[in-house]
């Protein structure tokens, strides 16, 4: 019984979102990270955020990256 109950858990369990980072790592004037496009605060907080909040940053580096005309809109 215990080998189910633990399949059913590894399946609820949500893996880690994975780190935007590029190796590209060089701050900018306003101290976000030219590589992944995270503020130093969200560069800082990354490993304590939940998967929720990552998305969050995620968002707002896509539309940093935007703005700056690195990436262009689909």
């Amino acid at each position: 019984m215990r080998g189910i109950w633990w399949l059913m858990m590894s399946e609820v369990v949500e893996r880690p979102v994975a780190s935007p980072c590029v190796s590209i790592c060089a701050l900018d004037e306003q101290d976000i990270c030219t590589g992944c496009q995270r503020t130093v605060a969200e560069i800082g907080r990354w490993g304590r955020m939940d998967n929720d909040e990552r998305r969050a940053v995620l968002k707002r580096c896509h539309e940093r990256a935007l703005e700056a005309g690195l990436i262009m809109q689909a």
